[in-house]
């Protein structure tokens, strides 16, 4: 491949560069041990994709374990040391909506982390895995009174609380079994995070949590944060932990994290005073972001920790209280990166695309842009057609000494935004029977995927010390047919 005669297709967006090589795989998108043998294949602990597709065929969630545990020991070990003087260490919660399994779960034990849920469902899978109560917390905006019960029934470490009618719920179903139920009460802080808006979480104008804006109440002189802290304080059946937020996801930068930290910190700080109670927690949630694309800058889990502790121990200072037990919920930014999805291509067509406005008033200008066809698509990985999301890929089944030619992987879903990785440049040679490998699809692919078009939801594989193992197994036609109640099953 000559790049020196390769010029970036104008068709594409600003921030992707044509690679020097092809064939390179560029960190930090792809887990510890994800390599490229000496005849160009794509290998994790050694094992080729070309094994993986033959035993568990395609597409297939293809994750590291080691990468895992080592991504879930990194966040526990760094934030532990950077808040030893601040609050003894700091619990963190894997945020199991982004990835959660039965085997996972045992990973996030092991390794010394506790459980973020947000549903009976997730609560099941806690359970089934040996996960005990105390190491578990229950989300969501609208938890059903089995919900509530089933966090009961399991002794839960916390339940968050999302509004003044769930606190009132949750105070009521308490009572009535004689028990008391753990409590933090989630709020909004206002604070805007530079993400995109369907996972921007801590604004007024959205579903979760309690306003900290004055004016959120009927009651007068009372933000409705406030009003959920006097209400819980005067339930018998409510033991009030502390605070929560969660800003958003994948966020890179820091100041969105140091502000709904400084503005929990006052409101803690006040509330105390104020109704002469002390809440010992405050969670900050997580949403740190991960590598999607060569541009993407993700922080390392000890310099977030690190610039979360100076806020953290200059607050408390400032406000002359005892700083609270931190807790942290990142998801995402243990599991994104530790799995790619491997698909089957296709078919391949080229189309010629108007040139961009600039261009085009020189006269008819078109380019060209090669759509390239997987066996998967939005079924496996939403998140482009729901948040634009940007991904990558790469030729996996082999070496190309072809120029780069602008692509975009497609499913093979019956919607045109069924897109897997609008913009990338792949070898001009690759054809049907290769494989591609797309990194970054451990959080929230998985999770999101259906049987849209009745294509079966693929398997995971977990690798560690050369041994690749299901540990969820994909679907099959027979799945799909059992849960269909008509002629052939009456």
């Amino acid at each position: 491949m000559n790049t020196d005669a390769v010029h970036a297709s104008p068709l594409a967006p600003e921030w992707l560069a044509v690679p020097d090589n092809l064939n390179v795989l560029q960190a930090p998108m792809w887990a510890a041990g994800v390599e490229k043998s000496d005849a160009g294949e794509v290998t994790i602990d050694g094992i080729p994709v070309s094994e993986l597709k033959e035993k568990f065929g395609t597409p297939l969630f293809v994750m590291s374990e080691s990468d895992f545990r080592s991504r879930a020991r990194a966040f526990k070990d760094a934030f532990d040391e950077a808040f030893a003087d601040i609050c003894g260490g700091v619990d963190v919660y894997y945020a199991g909506k982004s990835f959660l399994c039965t085997a996972v779960a045992s990973w996030v034990a092991e390794e010394g982390l506790r459980l973020d849920t947000c549903s009976g469902g997730e609560l099941a899978v806690a359970a089934r895995a040996g996960i005990e109560g105390p190491n578990l917390g229950l989300h969501g905006n609208n938890k059903s009174d089995a919900e509530i019960n089933r966090a009961l029934d399991m002794k839960l470490g916390r339940i968050v609380v999302d509004s003044l009618d769930e606190l009132e719920r949750v105070a009521k179903i308490a009572s009535s079994r004689g028990e008391t139920a753990k409590v933090m009460l989630r709020l909004t802080p206002g604070v805007h995070a530079h993400t995109h808006e369907f996972i921007a979480t801590a604004h007024e104008d959205q579903k979760f949590g309690l306003s900290m804006a004055e004016d959120s109440t009927e009651e007068a002189g009372l933000s409705a944060a406030e009003e959920a802290v006097a209400a819980a304080t005067s339930y018998s059946s409510i033991e009030l932990l502390g605070l929560h937020c969660h800003i958003g996801s994948q966020i890179f930068e820091p100041d969105g994290f140091a502000v709904a930290a400084q503005k929990l910190l006052g409101f803690l700080a006040a509330m105390q005073l104020k109704y002469s109670i002390v809440l010992p927690e405050l969670d900050l949630g997580g949403g740190y972001g991960i590598a999607y694309t060569p541009v993407d800058t993700p922080r390392p889990a000890a310099e977030i920790a690190q610039a979360m502790a100076v806020v953290v121990r200059s607050t408390c200072a400032e406000l002359g209280i005892t700083a609270p037990r931190i807790s942290i919920e990142p998801g995402r930014a243990i599991v994104g990166s530790t799995t790619f999805t491997l698909y089957e291509v296709g078919t391949l067509k080229t189309v010629r695309v108007d040139a961009p406005e600039a261009e085009s008033q020189q006269g008819n200008v078109t380019y060209p842009r090669r759509y390239v066809s997987v066996d998967g698509g939005m079924s496996d990985n939403a998140r482009p057609v729901l948040y634009d999301a940007d991904y990558s890929a790469i030729l996996a089944s082999r070496e190309s000494s072809a120029d780069p030619q602008l692509s975009r992987v497609v499913g093979k879903h019956c919607e045109s935004g069924d897109i897997v990785v609008r913009d990338v440049y792949l070898p001009a040679d690759v054809a049907a029977g290769d494989l591609l490998a797309v990194p970054g699809t451990g959080a929230y692919c998985w999770a999101l995927s259906s049987n849209y078009n009745y294509l079966a939801r693929p398997g995971v594989v977990a690798v560690r010390d050369g041994a690749a193992r299901l540990i969820v197994r994909g679907e099959t036609e027979e799945d799909l047919l059992n849960r269909d109640m008509g002629v052939a099953n009456v």
